[in-house]
Formats: C-alpha cells, sequence, structure tokens
C-alpha cells in the first residue's frame, strides 16, 4: 500500500476493496468490510473498516484478541460481555478478550466503525448451545442478540 491513500467518497479509500464481512455463513447480515493498514513495515496491528446496514448485524463471536473499536458513522447498539450499550459517532469501544460481542446498527442509517487488531490473532469462536442459552439468561441480551 501506498503511503498516501485518497478517499474518494465517503467511507471509501482509493484501491481497498470493499469486501463482504466473511466469506460464507447466515450468522450475520449486511456487513462489508476494507483492510485500511494490513500490519507489517513496523505495524503490528491492522486498521479495518466495517459498515452494517440498517437491518443488519455482525457475528456473535469471541475471541482471544481484543478490539479498539471507533464508531465513526451512524448510531446502533453493541453487546460486549453482559451489557448492550447504545453507540454513537466519534464514541470508543473496547472489546477485551474473550468477551461475547455483536454490533448492530440503527433504523435509519448503517453503523459504520473503524477496527483495531492485531496481525496475528485467533480464529473467531460462536457460541454452542450453552454459551447461547447462559447470554439468553439476560432478557436485554436475548432481545438483543442475532444468530
Amino acid at each position: 500500500m501506498s503511503d498516501h491513500v485518497r478517499q474518494i467518497a465517503p467511507f471509501r479509500w482509493e484501491g481497498i476493496p470493499v469486501r463482504p464481512y466473511q466469506v460464507d455463513g447466515t450468522h450475520f447480515s449486511g456487513v462489508t468490510r476494507q483492510v485500511l493498514f494490513e500490519g507489517g513495515e513496523g505495524l503490528g496491528c491492522q486498521l479495518r473498516y466495517f459498515e452494517i446496514a440498517p437491518g443488519g448485524w455482525s457475528s456473535l463471536e469471541r475471541h482471544r484478541h481484543a478490539h479498539a473499536v471507533m464508531i465513526v458513522r451512524g448510531r446502533g447498539r453493541v453487546l460486549i460481555g453482559d451489557r448492550v450499550v447504545d453507540v454513537g459517532t466519534n464514541d470508543l469501544v473496547r472489546v477485551p478478550q474473550l468477551t461475547w460481542h455483536q454490533f448492530q446498527p440503527g433504523a435509519e442509517a448503517p453503523l459504520g466503525f473503524l477496527c483495531m487488531v492485531d496481525c496475528e490473532r485467533d480464529m473467531p469462536e460462536r457460541p454452542d448451545e450453552n454459551a447461547l442459552a447462559a447470554l439468553r439468561g439476560d432478557p436485554v441480551i436475548a432481545a438483543f442478540i442475532r444468530v
């Protein structure tokens, strides 16, 4: 990647493809991603931009690596462990290691966020039936999560 990449449209950058969130699956909906910084050349992390269309949601998952997230577009709600929080533009969200999390936009506009993660990281773990039952033990979380 070049030392300078121009923004060519809101939340779109020259030469950076907009890709599906993940290759396949039905445990998410309406999500795209762009890898803004791949890491390497002194960077031990990746910076990605995710966008979730109204009515969509990200995977309900957890993993050993943490996420540092900045909301840069829209409003929405996020599951972080045992709570669901409202988020909006310029809010910061830290997802600790091994913490269940899921992002959902508001009804009126996409939810866009920058997400920084380690270049070397483990694969996400999706909840099994026992984990889902535990999450659904809280009525607020039960009403929020999508799988």
